[in-house]
């Protein structure tokens, strides 16, 4: 009786010994007088460690693998392509709606890779800043020293980029004309000169051929003037001049 019990306790043991078991083991603190640093919990399953193993692969590819670059393909060369229109109210008042619009002819044989409008605002004496619709201020109490001078209502359709004053809005075919439009509320009074420049690509590889109009300017004043309104022809209120939302 002894011996079959013996038998079948070892039989027991054995089942139980093909689950993977962690054995934990005391971890001991840096600067402990042992002078052993912190251990970890030992895999005694070879299941269980292979598993780990590929899981640590798996991670460190996907740590691997970034976002796709916007210009990632853009091919590298001279094109040809024109602002046929550009226009954007010279006066405005704060609180009041305009429209910024451009549109660009491809007049290249070729498909332009990716469209690109670059915009910048500056003040007489002022500094270039980062953001397209915004001026600089020293005030060192402030983190950011963007202020906005119009707020971007709406932006260009899917015409975003990972630049804060660029926009892009992808393919282009030969003698495809673009239309691009900012809604735009004034905010802060004074006299801005507005720069716009267009390109055939984002990442400067393909560029604009020499001789295009690709770029222009407007001189804005915005004026803290009451918003001029008028009475649509519905009865609805109209804030701003005609033509100007």
């Amino acid at each position: 009786m002894e011996v079959e019990h013996l038998t079948r306790r070892l039989d027991l043991d054995q089942r139980h010994s093909i689950r993977p078991r962690l054995e934990p083991v005391k971890l001991h603190p840096a600067g402990d007088d042992t002078g052993a640093g912190p251990t970890w919990p030992v895999v005694r399953s070879r299941a269980v460690r292979g598993a780990a193993l590929f899981a640590l692969v798996v991670s460190l590819a996907l740590v691997g693998c970034g976002g796709e670059r916007q210009d990632e393909d853009e091919p590298e060369g001279d094109f040809t392509l024109s602002v046929v229109k550009a226009s954007f109210p010279e006066r405005q008042s704060t609180a009041q709606r305009a429209r910024l619009r451009i549109s660009v002819r491809n007049t290249d044989d070729r498909e332009l890779p990716n469209l690109a409008v670059t915009i910048r605002t500056t003040v007489p004496g002022g500094d270039e800043v980062a953001s397209a619709f915004a001026r600089a201020d020293d005030d060192p109490r402030l983190a950011d020293d963007d202020r906005p001078i119009w707020i971007v209502d709406e932006g260009p359709s899917g015409g975003a980029s990972a630049y804060t004053n660029t926009w892009s809005t992808g393919r282009v075919i030969p003698g495809q004309t673009v239309d691009l439009e900012w809604r735009l509320t004034a905010v802060r009074p004074g006299a801005y000169t507005v720069d716009y420049s267009v390109a055939p690509g984002l990442d400067g590889r393909a560029v604009a051929a020499r001789g295009q109009r690709t770029s222009g300017s407007f001189d804005v004043e915005i004026s803290d003037d009451p918003v001029p309104a008028r009475v649509g022809p519905n009865g609805e209120v109209i804030r701003g001049e005609p033509g100007q939302d």
